[in-house]
């Protein structure tokens, strides 16, 4: 069977192939020069499943989406405190470029406008860095997202430079408040340089999913950052990675993302996929106009909008049983599925507190649960540590080690299957 995905992608691509409105980045000439009709869309899960429609293997610049992993590469190589002291986190209400920082500490707001990425670029490194060095580093970051070696378009580059008068301006400032150390013409190049790395759709589909995948490289299983460092910039992205259209997006597609005067747009939903566009033409935020279409139709189709309810926490517990042993003894059989969360490890732990019959024994089956995050193993494990104390005795049936029990708590028994219990009188 061939998978409907890709068929699906070029049905919403030429959903709104007709949509003309908008128009190039014409403030860089070698942006204004490009094929305004060029659209791509790619979506990539966090096993490494890459999916393409449209000019996918379409080289283009990166430009501002480059800022959200430029500062994933500041937080692993400083830390999270470090670099907020240096870049805040709050969203701007301004365009991209604006010559403003925060009153009183003279902090860029953050990351996601130039200001902010000025100083991300100048972290990486330290004040020490050669220039050279420091734009090697995050080339070698920004590859590592892509699982390819990525190169600068050097007319882009020479046509961004030739014009980086406000970003002059905005890395002088930030030398005057001593936000950044160093000469800010050698910041300034190398931002720009960073912005003209080239890029295809599917490069920033992998590099989406690589955040959306925890910090893991699907593709090579490579941890490029820590998972705290990927919560730090998808909450920002959230926030602030559209610009002064954040309100909108969060409304409309909700989920994080990024985007650059090229066209591109780069959105990434934790633990599920990655996914990337390319249209050239822009609107008035220099936001890509079929770029933001495409996101809207894949958040309400995939249903990627983080505000989604969730599935109701009741479906965790699949079958509840009561047996009677050839002894006399009770036992209960709690049969769980589906992804394990805070909410439905609450429920399975209110549903053994409530339970005022005197088990000797508890038998909880795993068999049907895929997934048991870091709170609900925790909550669990502590859960079937108070009714060993409370001298029943717990068997867990769960072949696929999807419960880790801390060692320093007492082993439950482990089973294969439910086969003893079968024949067992239901009470």
């Amino acid at each position: 069977m061939k998978t409907p995905v890709p068929d699906y992608l070029e049905e919403i691509l030429s959903s709104c192939a007709h949509e003309t409105s908008g128009a190039l980045a014409d403030y860089i000439p070698e942006l204004a020069n490009v094929d305004p009709d060029q659209l791509a869309v790619a979506v990539c899960t966090t096993n490494g499943s890459l999916y393409c429609a449209g000019d996918a293997d379409n080289a283009f610049t990166i430009q501002s989406i480059s800022k959200a992993f430029v500062y994933a590469l500041a937080l692993q190589e400083h830390g999270v405190d470090a670099v907020v002291k240096r870049i805040g986190v709050e969203p701007s209400g301004e365009p991209f470029n604006e010559l403003s920082l925060e009153a009183g500490s003279g902090r860029p707001l953050n990351p996601m406008i130039n200001a902010g990425a000025l100083t991300c670029h100048a972290l990486i490194g330290g004040p020490d860095c050669d220039p050279d060095e420091r734009f090697e580093k995050v080339r070698q970051g920004l590859s590592a997202f892509a699982d390819r070696e990525l190169d600068v378009d050097e007319a882009v580059f020479e046509s961004e430079l030739a014009d980086a008068y406000r970003n002059s301006a905005i890395a002088n400032m930030l030398r005057s408040y001593g936000v950044i150390d160093g000469d800010p013409a050698d910041v300034v190049r190398g931002y720009t340089r960073q912005c003209s790395l080239r890029v295809t759709t599917r490069d920033l589909a992998r590099m989406a999913a690589t955040l959306a995948h925890g910090g893991v490289q699907p593709a090579t299983g490579e941890r490029v950052v820590d998972t705290d460092v990927v919560r730090q910039v998808l909450s920002v992205m959230m926030t602030c990675g559209m610009y002064d259209a954040a309100g909108d997006w969060m409304t409309s597609c909700g989920f994080p993302a990024k985007s650059g005067v090229s066209g591109g747009i780069l959105g990434a939903l934790s633990g599920q996929v990655g996914l990337a566009t390319f249209s050239p033409r822009l609107d008035d935020h220099g936001n890509s106009v079929r770029g933001i279409t495409l996101c809207r139709r894949l958040s309400r189709d995939m249903g990627l909008h983080i505000m989604n309810s969730p599935e109701e926490s009741q479906s965790a517990v699949r079958r509840d049983r009561r047996m009677r042993t050839r002894d006399g003894h009770l036992v209960r059989i709690l049969s769980l599925q589906g992804e394990l969360r805070f909410s439905g490890a609450e429920l399975v732990l209110r549903e053994i507190a409530e339970d005022d019959t005197d088990l000797e024994r508890l038998v909880l089956d795993l068999r049907r649960v895929s997934s048991i995050d870091r709170v609900a193993g925790v909550m669990i494990a502590e859960g079937l540590r108070r009714v060993q104390q409370e001298g029943c005795r717990v068997v867990l049936v769960d072949p696929d080690g999807v419960l880790k029990v801390p060692a320093e708590h007492p082993a439950p028994e482990r089973v294969e299957h439910l086969d003893e219990y079968r024949e067992l009188p239901r009470v």
